[in-house]
């Protein structure tokens, strides 16, 4: 399963991660920038991503729908895109784990 960075989160970051998360994608890679949450959702679910945001609004789409996809909300407020990189790798055991986890549908980062 990849990883699918929301709009809220820059397009930058994967230059950052990508030596530890290769397979990282950006909705601006995919032309869903101005997509509606339930767009990104359904993209994320017919192509196997795990939705990276900082929307509380997929967390709610998780509880009434269930996953796929999985979500893993950042709760971090606004860091600057190379803290937010150091934080998701500081983290990267725990992505991987949920990730493989049949179980989880939502992984919280705070």
């Amino acid at each position: 399963m990849n990883l699918l960075f929301d709009a809220n989160i820059s397009f930058r970051i994967l230059e950052l991660i990508k030596s530890n998360i290769p397979n990282a994608s950006h909705t601006s890679q995919h032309s869903l920038n101005s997509a509606t949450d339930i767009n990104i959702w359904n993209f994320a679910q017919k192509n196997h991503f795990c939705i990276v945001t900082k929307d509380s609004d997929f967390n709610d789409l998780a509880i009434t729908r269930g996953a796929p996809p999985k979500i893993i909300w950042l709760k971090v407020g606004n860091l600057k895109t190379d803290l937010l990189a150091e934080f998701i790798l500081s983290h990267a055991i725990k992505i991987d784990q949920f990730l493989n986890d049949d179980h989880s549908a939502v992984l919280i980062l705070s």
